[in-house]
């Protein structure tokens, strides 16, 4: 789609993207490339939290063997 026939939902009211005054249009694209980089954000955070926890896992699981085989070796 292209700028000319662009429709912007802006506080519950449509817009014509090439009708609004440059400054407008930069604004929107900000808002844009800000969402962008949120969505992003969260994706990146979920990888990040299943990582931490699976590590988190794998570490109480090595202490625990590890203690395991220290008791048994007792």
């Amino acid at each position: 789609m292209n700028d000319e026939n662009r429709m912007i939902t802006i506080d519950g009211k449509e817009y014509n993207f090439e009708e609004l005054e440059d400054n407008q249009k930069a604004m929107v694209n900000h808002v844009a490339s800000l969402n962008n980089k949120i969505a992003q954000a969260r994706f990146d955070l979920d990888q990040l939290t299943v990582a931490q926890d699976a590590f988190s896992k794998m570490l109480i699981a090595s202490v625990n063997e590890t203690q395991s085989e220290t008791d048994s070796g007792e």
